[in-house]
């Protein structure tokens, strides 16, 4: 039985994602991108979609930041890294590491 909700966690994520990529492609607004349906769909779908969105980070990286903060309840991303994707997605993977997380 929680094999079938994982599974279906990750069909509804991967679609969200799939749709939020889709029509978000043109935009450059962050604020914008994380306004979008499907991106607070997959906020709404709390700390089983952290290792997801890790796995998302971590292969695609994308603007999962706000979604993993808004979740988690924490920003371990250091001030002098604000605005730096590649260094910002270093403390998330980092993050996800230390409390245990797998992706």
């Amino acid at each position: 039985m929680e094999e079938l909700q994982i599974s279906e966690i990750e069909a509804t994520f991967t679609a969200l994602v799939n749709q939020w990529r889709k029509e978000t492609c043109g935009i450059s607004s962050i604020h914008q991108m994380s306004m979008h349906p499907a991106y607070q769909q997959i906020i709404g779908m709390g700390k089983p979609v952290i290792p997801l969105l890790l796995k998302e980070l971590e292969k695609k990286s994308g603007h999962w930041f706000w979604a993993l903060k808004s979740i988690s309840r924490e920003d371990p991303v250091p001030q002098e890294y604000r605005g730096k994707v590649k260094e910002m997605t270093k403390a998330w993977l980092e993050w996800g590491k230390q409390r245990g997380y797998r992706w």
